[in-house]
């Protein structure tokens, strides 16, 4: 896809008024050249690793709290904030460096529908479930002496088979696990119509003719999004996100073995969200788009943004046309951005590595 022509403004780089100290400059240099794929997987596990460790957390005090009869731990007005807040930190830290996945769902949208490269897609996914992973690993280190005295409980009075691998359950913490009694198609409904719509939210704030979402809203948006779901249906069985679900599964079975696998439930917990978010960015794409729509002004600047960095750094294309090529030694001078001739440089790979991001 190629896109229009942006227009010249001059930019301002963190380079033209401050002066990092020589070891970053160095680091940024060589990240640049020789690391930048490791960097950006890096910010999407950090990212993933926001979330569920907010909402995880969360979830701990909520289990603990019930087994212990103790009122007031959590609540699913809590979880559902700490992860509206999870999302939001991991978006505004992280998502300026990775694009900001942060789930292997819109990894894939981003293959399918703006042509972002298969080998940098798997990595990223790979990335998304450690970032779960260890952050199971470290909450459960964290409550481990509550998780512990919930376990001792469970098996003094003989419920431990029955309630440890259920929502109710310490496992339940960090997995996810079917509610007791409850039908699997009914389950994959909930997870559906959940993911769907928070596709479609998500989806709407990557439309850059969207005049009702600048950039800078964009995180809150998706964010109670999300927390919309939790609060409305988590209790029926709900998991949103591949990356969530398996990367916590898998801290599970490392710790407690196969019986924390989660049965046929684990595969609609996994994999539903992805047909899902397909079909709510087909929805967005067939129904609700349309190039005519003018670009907002926020989005121009957003993209002016990113496309001069990746000049700046020498990431995401070849070098774009500066009317000040010539400036005197550590003056704070405006660079200029790119120019029109960016439409053809950037029709493919600077748009997928810049231009993604949000």
């Amino acid at each position: 896809m190629v896109m229009h022509q942006l227009p010249r403004r001059d930019v301002v780089h963190l380079a033209d008024v401050h002066s990092r100290q020589r070891v970053f400059t160095r680091w940024e240099r060589y990240r640049h050249r020789q690391a930048h794929w490791f960097i950006e997987c890096v910010a999407e596990a950090m990212g993933v690793f926001f979330y569920v460790y907010a909402g995880v957390g969360s979830t701990a005090g909520f289990v603990i709290g019930g087994l212990a009869n103790e009122a007031g731990l959590s609540s699913i007005f809590q979880i559902g904030f700490a992860y509206t807040l999870g999302i939001m930190f991991a978006l505004v830290t992280c998502a300026s460096t990775s694009g900001g996945h942060f789930n292997p769902a819109i990894t894939i949208c981003q293959i399918i529908f703006k042509g972002f490269p298969i080998p940098k897609a798997c990595r990223y996914i790979v990335a998304q479930l450690l970032g779960a992973f260890l952050a199971a690993l470290l909450v459960y280190a964290q409550w481990n002496n509550n998780i512990k005295a919930a376990e001792a409980a469970l098996t003094a009075v003989g419920k431990y088979d029955a309630v440890m691998f259920t929502p109710q359950g310490p496992a339940g913490i960090f997995a996810l696990y079917a509610p007791a009694g409850s039908k699997l198609g009914q389950v994959f409904l909930n997870e559906f119509v959940c993911d769907f719509l928070i596709g479609l939210v998500i989806w709407s704030c990557l439309d850059p003719t969207n005049f009702m979402v600048p950039p800078a809203a964009a995180p809150w948006i998706v964010a109670f999004s999300y927390g919309m779901c939790v609060w409305g249906y988590a209790v029926v069985g709900l998991s949103t996100n591949t990356a969530r679900d398996l990367g916590t599964r898998f801290a599970m079975l490392a710790i407690y073995g196969r019986a924390a696998s989660g049965g046929k439930y684990a595969a609609i917990a996994a994999l539903t969200n992805i047909p899902a978010t397909l079909l709510a960015a087909c929805f967005h794409e067939f129904i609700l788009a349309d190039s005519s729509r003018v670009v907002t002004p926020a989005h121009v600047d957003f993209m002016v943004g990113h496309l001069a960095h990746a000049e700046h750094s020498g990431i995401g294309g070849p070098a774009l046309p500066s009317s000040n090529k010539t400036q005197g030694a550590g003056a704070a001078q405006p660079s200029s951005s790119p120019s029109p001739t960016y439409g053809a440089a950037y029709s493919e790979k600077g748009e997928v590595e810049t231009i993604e991001r949000v």
